[in-house]
């Protein structure tokens, strides 16, 4: 199924696109967790600078 995903992504200009993976601190239990989101990749600086949405 992966490679589904990939060539779909491909096809569609999957180049303008990065995997940003985020450590997210849990405020309950201190333990931190991986948030992973696609984002253009003119927009990656932004999402890094604006925190956890």
């Amino acid at each position: 199924m992966a490679k589904k995903v990939v060539a779909t992504l491909k096809v569609a200009g999957g180049k303008d696109w990065a995997k940003v993976i985020r450590a997210v601190k849990s405020p309950k239990t201190g333990a931190y967790t991986f948030r992973e989101e696609m984002v253009l990749v003119d927009k990656v600086q932004e999402y890094l600078a604006s925190g956890v949405k």
